[in-house]
């Protein structure tokens, strides 16, 4: 008797929606959008079977198809979903399974359908400017592996036959080359860590991200006091008593390899320890004795020792970035996430480093404004929800962060957050002007405090640390290349919803923008006041989409 054929319930729905595979579909068919000539445009095909079956194919047939990648939502372990005083606006709160990393489609293997689950798959539409515009279907189909149709459904996408601008806003969400040497256990800068590093680099470039953390020393970042991470140092340094000679090679290749690339903006490594500004970073140095540790817990960062050793160091450098025409793209760190009582520390070292990088930028995260009103750091990066004060007193060229602290009212990109709250970034960056964005955690895959490796595939908040999602936007893939989150892809939306601002400030007038922007809200938009909701986002991208198709074609 031959084998009764699954049935499969089928719907298209947006990018902005999270599927879980035990609840019923809560997302609303979204079957039409649009997307500017250049830009990546994404939204998902849900299914439910009714029976387990293997072997599925997932083809797509449109005039499109060349621009189009197909990738299955897998789903991650969850533990640490949220804090205990977390807001309303998570979907959960609750530990389970949750949809995040996007999987290649095997084609030997096809897809597998599990009885009564819903899952998705997330349609890619990487549109270069190489399409006219207009009205394109994409038919995305469903087969059995002898060829027998299961469902289809169809979505129209409107190409507008204007372009994004290029990013102007510097992103940088922090590498951690040490990370991939760890989890596919191969040599630090060997061969093998170069190409893991340029291969997740260009994921990183092309999800927005263009500038690098640049470890002339091991970072002292993430890093239990006495403990210490996998030794990623691009200077050499040889020690003679107290003369010091530097080998830039390492870095000259990482420079131009990251160039290469699309990186524009290279953020050297804190030359001072994170939470205190007390003590150096690691550095190795080939000494009379052998390959030693010169410095790092036990040096302290006021100390003559180190002092002495910056004195040396940092015009060397300069050197180098000079007879490289990198000054422009060239940013310093004295310490991390310094608080009101280490000020007369982070003054001492700020003052250190400023001996020497005059004219240079120096960034750092912090949120008290003391440090920026009395002089110690040039550019602050204050976490989005402590902005206020830098944005009251008009700081210049102002960047924001946010991290694991920031949980309530404002934007994040936790793995329990609805994806409205991921995308909003956007409009509230091109709002404030925001110079920079940073994030800690492009591949974290550490405990907290770097004790241990941790498989992000099993565990996603570093080990009880942080709310899963926090620590990394993309997984290890087991061909040494990057698997993406769903997450990173909504954020790089909200990167392309602040160009396309830009894009509509050039016709208008940003005064006219903004307006546009806030046209029918009960309040204004802030870093913790805005629309909560998919519809209003994905409803003010498509107006944006259709006012700049309108002035283009009037003027």
């Amino acid at each position: 008797m031959a084998e009764e054929m699954v049935t499969l319930e089928t719907r298209s729905i947006s990018s902005l929606a999270k599927v879980f595979a035990d609840e019923e579909l809560k997302a609303s068919p979204y079957k039409k959008g649009s997307a500017l000539a250049n830009e990546s445009y994404s939204y998902q095909m849900a299914y439910r079977a009714d029976r387990l079956t293997k072997g599925i194919r997932v083809k797509v047939i449109s005039p499109l198809e060349a621009s189009i990648e197909l990738s299955q939502v897998g789903l991650v372990p969850v533990e640490l979903a949220a804090y205990a005083n977390h807001d309303e606006h998570v979907i959960r709160g609750t530990a389970g399974l949750y949809p995040d990393p996007l999987y290649s489609l095997s084609e030997e293997e096809g897809l597998a359908l599990l009885p009564n689950q819903w899952r998705s798959i997330w349609v890619t539409v990487n549109l270069q400017g190489n399409s006219q515009p207009g009205l394109y279907p994409i038919r995305v189909i469903f087969e059995t592996a002898s060829g027998d149709q299961l469902a289809e459904e169809t979505f129209e996408l409107e190409v507008v036959g204007e372009s994004l601008p290029p990013q102007q806003l510097i992103y940088t969400n922090w590498f951690h080359s040490d990370c991939l040497a760890t989890y596919y256990n191969v040599e630090v800068f060997s061969e093998e860590h170069w190409t893991l590093i340029e291969t997740f680099l260009r994921t990183a470039v092309q999800h927005g991200m263009n500038m690098v953390l640049t470890p002339l020393f091991t970072p002292p970042l993430d890093t239990a006091v006495g403990g210490e991470r996998p030794t990623v140092q691009l200077v050499g340094v040889k020690r003679n008593g107290t003369a010091y000679e530097f080998d830039f090679t390492k870095l000259e290749r990482w420079v131009q390899m990251c160039s290469g690339l699309g990186i524009q903006y290279f953020e050297f490594s804190h030359l001072f320890t994170q939470w205190g500004v007390k003590h150096a970073p690691k550095i190795i140095a080939q000494t009379e004795q052998g390959e030693q540790q010169i410095f790092g817990w036990s040096t302290d960062a006021g100390g003559e020792e180190y002092g002495n050793f910056l004195n040396q160091f940092l015009p060397e450098l300069v050197a180098f970035i000079r007879s490289r025409d990198l000054e422009q793209r060239s940013f310093f760190h004295v310490s991390d996430e310094p608080h009101k009582e280490h000020l007369p520390n982070y003054k001492q070292a700020s003052d250190r480093l400023k001996a020497h990088l005059e004219g240079f930028p120096i960034i750092d995260a912090l949120s008290d404004y003391d440090f920026y009103e009395q002089g110690y750091v040039q550019t602050p990066i204050p976490a989005s929800n402590h902005i206020e004060p830098f944005i009251e007193n008009q700081v210049p060229d102002l960047w924001t962060y946010y991290c694991c602290s920031q949980y309530e009212e404002v934007s994040n990109r936790f793995i329990d957050m609805p994806s409205w709250r991921n995308r909003i970034l956007g409009f509230q960056l091109y709002k404030f002007q925001i110079r920079g964005f940073l994030h800690w955690g492009y591949n974290f895959w550490y405990s907290q405090y770097s004790i241990r490796p941790i498989n992000p595939y099993q565990q996603t908040d570093a080990n009880y640390a942080f709310p899963s999602g926090d620590p990394f936007v993309v997984y290890p893939g087991s061909n040494g290349e990057a698997v993406l989150s769903l997450r990173l892809k909504v954020f790089y939306d909200a990167f392309q919803d602040l160009r396309a601002l830009e894009k509509l400030e050039s016709y208008i007038g940003r005064d006219q923008v903004l307006l546009w922007l806030e046209e029918g809200l009960d309040e204004e938009i802030t870093f913790k006041q805005y629309p909560r909701s998919d519809e209003w986002l994905l409803t003010k991208r498509e107006e944006l989409n259709h006012k700049l198709k309108s002035l283009a074609a009037s003027s």
